[in-house]
């Protein structure tokens, strides 16, 4: 079968957190801080962090195994893994101890890092795999433990951080199987990616070297990566910006209004944001998706965490349209608007 020019829908989700759950008032008696406060100008109550017995391996490949579960395959019929993530286990890479935990032996699997842009960046990824025929069955993960970079004497970042993995299965649906409207790019109907490294200096988790001489004539440099750093007013002003016209770009190229949206699907980085977000757009704030009350700022498996629980709290069905975009370090930002199921 020629698979060139086939759709993609995408089929299952998953997610995975670890267990411990560090609340406002935990928070409290870490910085100067209260419940009220966070809350009031986050959205964040609770968010998971994980322990010295949990990985980010071990919770990618829980939340692979629930979507594909969920999609109705098996891990030998997955041909190609991405992992978004910029906190793997190994500097060279995680998704292949990913593939390893899933028994998805026929795969190919890399890593993406993308910062909180990273789900959706992948998500793009996989679609070029699938439509130019590469792949049939694409496992596309976001998945981050950014508690293992948090200054804990920091409150304006140690509030926002926590820790899981989520995951979708994309699969390939040739053009017979795709309505009219779909046959340009299955139910991932339009989708944009952009860049601006002059902003890179807004959010980073930066290495910092110290001079190791070698020779008296080379000098090597060896150290680690320094705690998160936001400039969190920048991130802000640049995420209401650019977030909705990327949106709107995408449903422009789709042929659809704000009144075909059925859920928007941000990155789950502060309430307010969200909220403002959906305010340019002319959505009403019934039509977000959120659970940054439960699980804080998760990076890249911030919205494939929060579609699995929409999925299957009931509110997400077969036919809807999501609107989803990632945002944030490099500084990123994306728009991928799909229909579920």
């Amino acid at each position: 079968m020629n698979n060139i020019g086939m759709g993609m829908a995408i089929t299952g989700c998953g997610s995975a957190a670890p267990q411990a759950v560090l609340t406002n008032d935990h928070l409290s008696q870490i910085v100067e801080t209260s419940d009220e406060w966070i809350n009031s100008r986050t959205g964040m109550k609770h968010r998971h962090i994980s322990s010295e017995t949990e990985s980010l391996s071990q919770l990618s490949a829980e939340a692979a195994q629930n979507a594909i579960a969920m999609a109705g395959i098996s891990p030998n019929d997955v041909d190609l893994i991405i992992l978004a993530t910029s906190t793997p286990d190994d500097l060279f890479g995680s998704a292949v101890k990913v593939q390893h935990l899933m028994g998805a032996t026929r795969a190919v699997a890399f890593d993406l890092t993308a910062a909180c842009s990273g789900f959706t960046f992948a998500l793009i990824t996989a679609a070029q795999y699938i439509r130019t025929g590469m792949s049939k069955n694409v496992v596309v993960i976001g998945a981050d433990l950014l508690s293992r970079w948090v200054d804990w004497s920091d409150r304006t970042t140690c509030v926002l951080f926590g820790d899981g993995a989520g995951a979708v299965v994309c699969q390939g649906i040739e053009n017979s199987d795709l309505a009219v409207g779909e046959a340009r790019c299955g139910r991932l109907l339009a989708y944009g990616m952009y860049s601006d490294g002059n902003q890179n200096n807004c959010l980073n988790l930066p290495y910092q070297g110290q001079s190791k001489p070698l020779t008296e004539e080379i000098t090597a440099q060896s150290g680690t990566y320094q705690p998160i750093t936001m400039n969190g007013r920048e991130v802000y002003r640049f995420a209401v910006a650019k977030v909705p016209e990327a949106i709107e770009k995408a449903m422009f190229t789709a042929g659809l209004s704000n009144e075909d949206i059925d859920w928007l699907l941000l990155h789950q980085a502060n309430q307010r944001i969200m909220d403002a977000v959906a305010k340019r757009l002319k959505l009403p704030k019934a039509k977000i998706l959120s659970n940054i009350a439960d699980y804080g700022n998760t990076s890249a498996a911030s919205i494939p965490l929060a579609l699995d629980a929409a999925v299957r709290e009931g509110k997400v069905k077969p036919g809807h349209i999501v609107a989803a975009s990632g945002f944030g370090a490099g500084l990123t930002w994306s728009a991928a608007i799909f229909q579920w199921g």
